[in-house]
């Protein structure tokens, strides 16, 4: 028995709050027997039914609609809610993941958080990932120089790479420097403000010794081979006088071992490495009287810290002058911290009690600026993270980034072979997503690829027309896209180190994808539904997929055919509240006509195309 459609629309114009109770919508294909029409919820963990009341003078083509106002949740943040409509003969339950004919676990539940929700500048942005030592050298006098200091004992010396060579992939990779500098972001802000982007995300830019700078030395200041804290500040400065944001990486699971709390080459004194008696032994994990200590993942130059130290916590969250607060200041205020590695900081050698620091440097940010993005790095699913009280948004490897990868590239994150048809891309992508409240899932950070993972075109073995599918699915999916530095001349690159290769200014005159990816982001800033819109899966078949962003009386169609052949697309409209009239491709301005609550295209072999309704 097919089950009939219902669609919850999410979106701040049709689920409204007035500060205790929502006010939700459902929509419902008509259906014989209707008994009722009911909202499960569970205030004080004991299940309600309220009924809901179809609203007769209100219709969206032939759905009807169907209304109910209920209290969110008072013992605790995030309300979890259901719709069931009983039949005669039948009912049907909508969660998050769409229809079933049960009731649905708890986990996939409707979710509205009232009370940590993300900021709404977030849902708007367009991100660009900057690694400094890769993007653009401003200042040549300032970078670092062959043999200028050694790593590893004084066995592995320092090097100054000419700009555009290719990168070392042995033990000199962490100190193969092309001298990126601040200077040079600065410089290159009229070019990346001219693509679209409207938000800085930048790798770590604090004192240390490596090209990737997550071996911390001085969490307060910038590391004088990139430039020094006035320069910083003239960049957040002049970010935000072009109405832009910014956020920095933030790396407080762990150290460099050269850092002068551990000090493991030996230069001062009180360095934990050599000394027994010193203030900071007890900041890292040291296997008794031993030189034997914790290291992130193993890696000796990154001794873990350890939170259950009060001073450990005054440094990086809680006392006035900490890390996190001092850089949400001015002459800085920047606009939010990417938290790395966030799921393995805590207590002893593990992450124990990782949620209670996790909530406190959210604490401690908001505290500073409740406008400031709390953002995670996640390399697999982050759904307990994403739930409130921690963060706003994640890096989305798990509901974005390896589903697209495995779907268009036929890889997983482990670079193994997998194969996914439309349907389960699909239910990847709504199983995700409905674990996480709505505008959490609004602040998710979407990549196609990172600096830890092989630049997609790479994967696409250089596939043109699979790339621009992607690029467009990145900019009209829910969340936040997010392109890493390069992305948009189609820079190549294999796995870490060689995805950081310089970037080759050289291209952008002539490069195919400026223009393609300019037209992108300038789509996902002129649609407001892209941004924040509600999200509609039509029902996936052979290698097509197609889905709706609608907010308001804005509607869009987003297509997608995964075969090498041509394909017609008969898209049910309808369940939009369309039944007739005409839609236009905003990509190449042809008019199509919707008949009898279809929409019909052709697109051509792994051809895509967006529909404005």
């Amino acid at each position: 028995m097919q089950s009939p459609f219902l669609f919850h629309p999410q979106s701040s114009d049709s689920l409204t709050f007035d500060g205790t109770h929502l006010t939700a919508t459902l929509f419902v294909e008509p259906i014989d027997g209707i008994q009722q029409v009911v909202i499960r919820h569970e205030p004080d963990n004991e299940q309600f039914y309220i009924p809901m009341s179809q609203i007769k003078d209100a219709s969206k083509g032939r759905l009807q609609v169907w209304q109910a106002r209920f209290p969110i949740n008072e013992d605790r943040e995030v309300s979890h809610y259901v719709f069931k409509v009983q039949t005669n003969t039948a009912q049907y339950w909508l969660d998050a993941r769409g229809v079933s004919n049960r009731i649905p676990p708890k986990e996939v539940h409707f979710k509205y958080n009232a009370q940590h929700r993300p900021a709404d500048w977030v849902q708007s942005q367009v991100f660009y990932q900057v690694f400094p030592d890769r993007f653009c050298n401003g200042n040549p006098d300032i970078g670092v120089s062959s043999g200028e200091y050694s790593i590893k004992q004084g066995t592995v010396a320092a090097i100054e790479s000419e700009w555009g060579t290719p990168i070392n992939n042995d033990e000199s990779m962490s100190v193969q420097f092309f001298n990126g500098d601040i200077a040079g972001i600065y410089s290159k802000l009229d070019y990346l403000q001219d693509l679209g982007v409207t938000t800085l995300y930048l790798n770590p830019v604090f004192s240390s010794l490596s090209n990737h700078k997550y071996d911390t030395t001085d969490y307060f200041n910038v590391d004088p081979h990139i430039g020094d804290n006035e320069q910083l500040a003239e960049l957040c400065q002049e970010v935000h006088r072009r109405g832009m944001r910014i956020v920095l990486d933030a790396v407080f699971n762990h150290t460099s071992a050269e850092h002068p709390w551990f000090d493991r080459s030996g230069k001062g004194t009180d360095g934990a490495y050599h000394n027994l008696d010193s203030k900071y032994r007890d900041y890292y994990f040291f296997d008794g009287q031993s030189q034997n200590y914790e290291g992130w993942n193993g890696v000796q130059n990154l001794p873990v810290l350890n939170f259950e130290h009060p001073e450990v916590r005054d440094y990086i969250y809680d006392s006035d002058s900490a890390v996190i607060k001092h850089w949400l200041r001015p002459p800085y205020s920047i606009d939010g911290w990417r938290f790395d590695v966030i799921h393995m900081l805590g207590e002893g050698k593990g992450a124990y009690n990782n949620a209670h620091y996790v909530k406190a440097f959210r604490d401690a940010t908001k505290q500073e600026n409740s406008e400031a993005l709390v953002l995670g790095e996640h390399f697999f699913e982050a759904t307990s993270w994403l739930q409130g009280d921690q963060e706003d948004g994640a890096m989305n490897y798990y509901g974005f980034a390896h589903p697209v990868r495995a779907f268009f590239a036929n890889q997983d994150i482990a670079y193994d072979p997998i194969s996914l048809s439309s349907s389960e891309f699909q239910q990847w992508l709504l199983e995700a997503k409905a674990k996480v409240p709505w505008h959490n899932q609004l602040a998710q950070l979407n990549q196609l690829d990172s600096h830890d993972t092989a630049r997609f075109i790479t994967l696409l073995k250089g596939d043109e027309d699979k790339m621009r599918q992607a690029g467009l699915l990145l900019m009209t999916y829910i969340g936040v896209p997010c392109l890493y530095y390069g992305t948009e001349v189609g820079l190549e690159g294999e796995n870490d180190p060689d995805n950081r290769r310089t970037f080759p200014w050289e291209r952008v005159e002539h490069s195919q994808w400026v223009p393609f990816f300019k037209k992108m982001l300038a789509l996902r800033h002129k649609y407001k539904a892209l941004q924040s819109g509600d999200l509609h899966f039509f029902e996936s078949q052979n290698e097509q997929l197609a889905f709706a962003r609608s907010f308001g009386d804005e509607q869009l169609v987003a297509l997608f055919n995964n075969s090498d052949k041509p394909s017609e697309f008969r898209v049910p409209v309808w369940q939009l509240g369309l039944e007739s009239g005409s839609a236009e491709s905003v990509l190449s301005e042809e008019h199509v006509s919707i008949e009898k609550g279809e929409l019909v295209v052709t697109l051509s072999g792994k051809g895509c195309d967006l529909i404005k309704l």
